[in-house]
């Protein structure tokens, strides 16, 4: 299994570094140099939305709380087409239109009169959330690879970090996105075989799925989770919220759609997209619910470990091996995309936007994004190997501080002629401090952050916008 298991990293590292000499240029580390094609930015822009919290984390979310956990799979839905349905071609558009290679860099460029204030904050909750973010990948891959080998997860955890800084540092966007569609293919793979071989198993010995579910406990078949009533309805809303980060608030998946090289590539990314989004978390809601009926609620003493346990307990060891590589691939992907973005918001929108203001040497702001990199996944790393929270909770952490910052000035943006830099600090400020009052306080087990995160952005964010209308024409 181990074999298998190195074959992937060499593979995926082999690849990374193949594409990296295609870098040649700061445009090519950022964003490919806008030249890769609309279905492999669709299946890239897949693998790095669906991390370690979709494989490891969501499943042991279903597998821990029954059909409610169905709830976020339908809100990270309905966020994700709607971004590519509404958002896509919009963003490859404004990115064209103002040069912009980054969104700090767009909203800077579209509304100049503040624009050091908005890129300096705006690369500030990318890079302090996108540690965080990160850390919960290698976090997550340490977990998986002492699951499946019994590694210790310290040594698992700097195993994947040295892949993914190695050919990301060098390679950038290029790199990344050839290594993604690779990484897209493998997990969309262990995600719909997974669910077809336990249905076979259950079908050979038949099963009734309601009762094994109830035998478990009263909230696991419940949609409610046994609530009913207001706290009902507060649950759903809570499970739903994931779908407010979508709305063009994430800047590892907008580079994908900034990337597009015309819109007939976008309309071929949307089709893929949404069709892998479906397949992907119809698997997870399977594999997490079969477990339960297969093997009980207290089959691993942590829920994000029923999928490596799943695949290991049933398919032979070179099967699980490849399978298991797909879970790893996820935060593989993710990570190694954040880390590019915060990169690039150093390099691209804090040195060259505001200290050589617009006069940086193209070689040096291309060595500035790799250096950024090491340095931003050290610190990650650093990190994963210090904390002990679930990937779960982290993910939906940085989520709402990252996600729900960012998209009220996006949609506005987009669709409100009277927008303006003052409108954009409110929006980026209340998303950040909201988020981590929220947190601190502990509001979030009552509400969840990534609603009141976005609500109060918004409200605020259009309130400022018409008090200081006549500071600045919109859309310069």
């Amino acid at each position: 299994m181990i074999t298998i298991f190195i074959g992937y990293l060499a593979l995926t590292m082999g690849l990374g570094i193949w594409q990296a000499f295609k870098t040649k240029s700061q445009s090519d580390f950022i964003l490919g140099g806008s030249k890769l094609p609309g279905w492999m930015l669709a299946l890239s822009e897949r693998a790095t939305g669906e991390s370690a919290w979709l494989i490891l984390g969501f499943t042991g979310f279903i597998y821990a709380n029954g059909l409610s956990g169905i709830w976020t799979g339908v809100g990270c839905l309905l966020g994700i087409s709607t971004a590519w349905i509404f958002l896509a071609a919009k963003f490859r558009s404004e990115a064209a239109k103002y040069n912009a290679m980054t969104m700090p860099e767009y909203f800077s460029s579209k509304f100049p009169k503040k624009a050091n204030t908005i890129r300096v904050l705006s690369t500030t909750i990318i890079v302090f959330f996108f540690i965080f973010y990160v850390g919960a990948q290698f976090a997550g891959a340490g977990k998986t690879i002492f699951e499946t080998f019994g590694l210790d997860p310290f040594w698992g955890q700097l195993i994947a970090a040295a892949v993914i800084l190695t050919y990301a540092t060098f390679g950038g966007f290029i790199s990344v996105v050839a290594v993604d569609t690779f990484q897209s293919i493998l997990m969309i793979t262990t995600l719909v075989i997974t669910p077809i071989i336990m249905l076979s198993i259950m079908l050979s010995e038949p099963v009734n799925i309601a009762a094994a579910l109830a035998k478990a406990g009263p909230k696991f078949g419940s949609f409610t989770g046994g609530l009913g009533g207001f706290a009902a309805g507060l649950l759903i809303f809570n499970n739903l919220a994931w779908f407010f980060g979508y709305l063009g608030g994430q800047p590892q998946l907008n580079a994908r759609f900034m990337g597009m090289k015309d819109k007939r590539n976008v309309k071929i990314g949307r089709n893929i997209a949404v069709i892998w989004t479906i397949l992907a978390y119809t698997g997870v809601v399977l594999i997490g619910l079969l477990a339960l009926v297969l093997f009980g609620p207290n089959a691993v003493s942590d829920p994000e470990m029923i999928l490596p346990y799943t695949l290991t307990r049933l398919f032979p060891w070179w099967l699980a091996a490849i399978l298991l590589a797909g879970a790893v691939a996820a935060m593989i992907s993710t990570a190694q995309s954040m880390l590019l973005v915060a990169a690039s918001s150093i390099s691209q929108d804090v040195y060259k936007g505001i200290i050589k203001k617009g006069k940086a040497k193209d070689r040096t702001l291309l060595n500035i994004s790799r250096v950024s990199t090491l340095i931003i996944g050290i610190t990650a790393l650093g990190l994963a190997l210090t904390t002990s929270d679930l990937i779960y909770t982290i993910v939906s952490y940085a989520w709402a501080g990252i996600g729900c910052s960012f998209a009220p000035s996006i949609l506005l943006s987009f669709c409100w002629k009277r927008y303006n830099s003052s409108g954009i600090i409110t929006a980026l400020l209340t998303g950040l401090i909201t988020t981590i009052i929220w947190i601190i306080t502990g509001l979030d087990k009552v509400i969840t952050a990534r609603a009141i995160t976005f609500i109060s952005a918004m409200i605020l964010s259009i309130i400022v916008t018409l008090l200081t209308n006549k500071e600045e024409p919109a859309n310069i």
